[in-house]
């Protein structure tokens, strides 16, 4: 048995060995992107953190990646030779209208059919020659396990809401098939790195078929501009969090610039998921929703999918739609068709709508005889029983209708269930007075937006269906709220398709519907779908992901993480780790020191339980104290009382407790604090409205200080804490709009303090007392890890370019964890802090102990 272990190594599962999966036999010959350089395209090459040079003069190229090439492929039986042309049906051929005649567009993935072993060579060539095609060429056993393995019978069924409870209907987590799918993932990503200049170059990835494959690319090339655009629904958090792999596809997909979704529904569900699983929020910034991680802003989008207007109207101008046209009007004369259109499987809710067609014969009579529900099958996408299961459930249903309601020379239900030509559905669609989707789940469906258009018409399908130029038009449209195009169809009845009753009442509404409802309804329809069809999508895509990656290259990039947690950490080019060979030549020059110390995830680390300082801590603070030249000060926003008993053996330690509300200079001083505030009545309104917050939030709590109230939600659930932490702020700020306090949101909490204590403010009351008393320091140190520390990081700036002073000192603002800051240095975590300090301590001068503080006063600072 394998191991879960080396399933989860990135180079393993990038190589294929497990399954022992021959590779393709040769790549592409190299694609020269520059006269005089060519690429790089085994993926081999190292990655530093300003790789990717390449020159900048080359033609711009988008390079589309999807599963399937927009291809048709057939073979010669008699000369063996391959045939290949363009579908015209292919979104992916479509989505080209959307960019500029000057673009070079690069397709890479699979064709629908096998190539035999020799002949891949000579056909990759021609389809890149002639075509702009890069094919993947997946051995047929890879290729069975993950299209038809894992993404048919595991991702696809869970992204449409069907956990894998029985292994009768989809197939229970297999790591064999993730292997197989990391494993067609790499193989997609060393077609691209083939083909790819990336500094100029765009890569718009397509569907769940690849979600992983932004991790590839990103580890190969920094800063490739990556999109991705989801096709199916994202599932809520719940059914999500089911997926073994859950954080690997994650963090794949924020390896993009953009990511795009058909509705909010399924980006609210992609941000949820984010936020629960790898604790990230995520911010609108002027109308964009963007997640900050690891310095890096990725975006999300949200923009359906449109249909190809000109495709459909030369459909509808062809003789042989017209011929149908006729064809089906004398066939049907004098009865109203509704029409459905659906591939064979168990979430497009063939059966519901049946059933809902038996429910309206049998309650309204008088349809009898004059309603047909034509539906069209198209084939099944995937083989399984659950496929099996509908279709034979489909024509009982069908059979048991016609038996029961009709009668000679009329059939209430007429399956079609054979391939249908495109202009033939084109016409079925001019004819039908009402559209029906039931789907219980799916990601878009353009079914609808098809038939608005053709219902429109052009003047040669006027002609043949014998309606005046000019005339007004209609349409009616019943479709499940469970499907992606339904937000835009505001016009539309929207069901519950698990509703019988209530779908069999909204067919009755759309036939029997008055004329001009009809032609409204229809007209607010056609204006949406004719705007935003399948060029404008592409357009509006592509702009977003160019605004996405314009910073690129302001920032410097590191890799993080290994296997498929890889990432980039994204930083301003002037933030770098802080180096104690660097600090320590600054320390022993100097005369007078100032250091200040964050406590929490700083000195000890965040995750601990135990929060008292070590005996390792307590050694190294106070060899920092006992220097003369020195001036220490842990600064945080615990209580008084806690750090007070915390450092009793640190006797010239300075502390600032509840973030500078009190201060302490030593041990042997007193605790003074900040004369803004003496009166505390604000805390009888906040403290009822925090509890009230705290009963009706399961994990929340309230911590009480002597200067602040502070409400914690970090043990609640994710977005209801959120939300609560929200409303709660709105809450207490307007019932303290006339106390002299401010309320603040912080990383799960909310705050209410007096105004102006920040750590900001009393670092620099204490740099100030320090020069006001004639010891300026020359060299001053800041570490913190978190908002509040950033307010100390600002003001030491600003309060040590005083004029009084005789030369500016050398300033160390240092952040924990690499993000982004106002700090210019920053250490990995607490374990790297306790190291730099030891090293500043042994760097000390050994004089004897004595206490150096400077009193302090704030009414002497003013």
């Amino acid at each position: 048995m394998v191991s879960r272990s080396s399933y989860t190594s990135f180079l393993d599962a990038a190589s294929g060995e497990l399954l022992n999966f021959p590779q393709t036999p040769r790549t592409l010959p190299r694609v020269m992107t520059v006269p005089g350089i060519i690429s790089d395209g085994d993926g081999n090459g190292s990655n530093d953190e300003d790789s990717d040079i390449f020159s900048s003069k080359c033609r711009e190229k988008k390079i589309i990646v999807a599963n399937f090439l927009p291809l048709l492929a057939q073979k010669d039986l008699n000369t063996g030779r391959w045939c290949f042309s363009f579908d015209e049906d292919a979104l992916l051929l479509q989505m080209k209208d959307g960019f500029s005649s000057e673009t070079d567009v690069v397709y890479v993935g699979s064709l629908k059919v096998d190539v035999d072993t020799s002949e891949q060579e000579e056909v990759a060539e021609r389809l890149l020659a002639e075509f702009n095609c890069v094919p993947t060429f997946l051995p047929p056993d890879l290729q069975k396990k993950f299209y038809h393995g894992f993404c048919k019978q595991y991702l696809w069924p869970l992204f449409h809401y069907m956990l894998p409870m029985s292994p009768e209907h989809c197939n229970r987590f297999d790591r064999f098939l993730w292997q197989a799918y990391v494993s067609a993932n790499k193989i997609f990503a060393d077609k691209v790195m083939e083909v790819i200049n990336p500094e100029e170059d765009y890569v718009w990835i397509h569907d769940y078929h690849l979600m992983i494959l932004p991790t590839f690319l990103r580890k190969r090339f920094y800063r490739v501009k990556l999109g991705f655009f989801l096709h199916s629904p994202f599932p809520s958090s719940e059914i999500y969090r089911t997926l073994p792999v859950r954080d690997d596809i994650l963090k794949a997909l924020l390896n993009v610039d953009l990511v795009g979704f058909h509705t909010f529904d399924y980006a609210r569900h992609f941000l949820s998921c984010c936020s629960r699983m790898l604790g990230l929020n995520y911010e609108s910034k002027r109308g964009h929703i963007g997640l900050e991680y690891f310095g890096r802003t990725v975006y999300v989008k949200i923009l359906p999918v449109g249909i190809h207007m000109g495709q459909l109207e030369s459909a509808l101008n062809l003789p042989s739609t017209s011929i149908k046209v006729k064809e089906i009007q004398e066939q049907f004369k004098g009865k109203k068709i509704i029409l459905g259109v659906d591939d064979m499987d168990i979430f497009k809710g063939l059966s519901l709508k049946l059933l809902a067609m038996e429910h309206l014969l049998q309650h309204y009579e008088e349809l009898r005889g004059e309603l047909v529900l034509v539906q069209i099958v198209n084939p099944a996408r995937s083989t399984g029983k659950d496929v099996q299961e509908a279709k034979r459930e489909t024509y009982a249903i069908t059979e048991r209708i016609n038996a029961n309601f009709g009668f000679p020379g009329y059939e209430p239900v007429v399956l079609i269930d054979h391939p249908v030509p495109f202009y033939e559905k084109t016409a079925y669609y001019a004819l039908a007075e009402c559209c029906i989707v039931s789907a219980v789940r799916d990601g878009m469906n353009l079914m609808p937006y098809n038939y608005i258009v053709c219902r429109q018409g052009t003047p040669k399908i006027d002609e043949a269906l014998g309606i005046t130029s000019g005339s007004s038009r209609t349409s009616t449209l019943v479709v499940s709220e469970f499907i992606g195009c339904s937000p835009s169809l505001s016009g539309a009845i929207r069901v519950n398709p698990w509703d019988i009753d209530a779908v069999a009442d909204a067919l009755n509404i759309a036939i029997t519907m008055p004329g001009l409802e009809k032609q409204l309804r229809h007209e607010k329809h056609y204006r949406y779908v004719s705007s935003h069809d399948v060029a404008y999508w592409a357009c509006s895509f592509m702009q977003d992901l160019e605004r996405a990656c314009k910073d690129h290259y302001s920032k410097r990039c590191w890799s993080i993480g290994f296997g498929l947690s890889f990432r980039i950490v994204a930083l301003s080019p002037n933030f770098r780790k802080l180096s104690l060979d660097h600090i320590v030549k600054a320390y022993k020059r100097a005369n007078r020191r100032a250091i200040f110390l964050d406590y929490d995830g700083t000195v000890v680390p965040q995750s601990s339980i135990v929060k008292t300082p070590s005996p390792e801590v307590i050694s190294i603070l106070n060899d920092l104290c006992n220097d003369p030249k020195n001036t220490v000060f842990i600064v945080s926003g615990r209580g008084k009382n806690s750090l007070s008993d915390w450092f009793t053996q640190c006797q010239n330690l300075g502390i600032a407790a509840e973030h500078g509300y009190f201060i302490r200079w030593s041990q042997s001083s007193n605790w003074e604090s900040r004369p803004l505030l003496m009166d505390f009545d604000w805390k009888r309104i906040a403290d009822p409205v925090m509890q009230l917050y705290t009963e009706a939030t399961d994990g929340s709590y309230i911590e009480t200080k002597e200067s602040a109230l502070v409400w914690h939600h970090q043990d609640a659930d994710p977005d209801f804490g959120s939300c609560q932490a929200m409303e709660l702020l709105d809450h207490l700020e307007n019932v303290l709009a006339n106390e002299p306090v401010e309320v603040k949101r912080g990383h799960h909490i909310v705050e209410v303090k007096p105004q102006g204590v920040s750590k900001g403010q009393v670092t620099e009351k204490i740099l100030s007392t320090m020069i006001s008393d004639g010891k300026p320091p020359d060299f001053v140190m800041c570490i913190g890890d978190d908002r509040s520390d950033e307010d100390m990081f600002e003001s030491i700036s600003s309060t040590i370019y005083s004029p009084s002073l005789p030369a500016p000192p050398e300033i160390f603002a240092c952040t924990v964890g690499q993000k982004p800051s106002k700090a210019r240095y920053y250490l990995d975590d607490s374990a790297d802090v306790l190291k730099l300090l030891q090293g500043l301590a042994r760097a000390s001068s050994m004089k004897p102990k004595c206490s150096t503080q400077i009193p302090f006063s704030f009414e002497s600072v003013a």
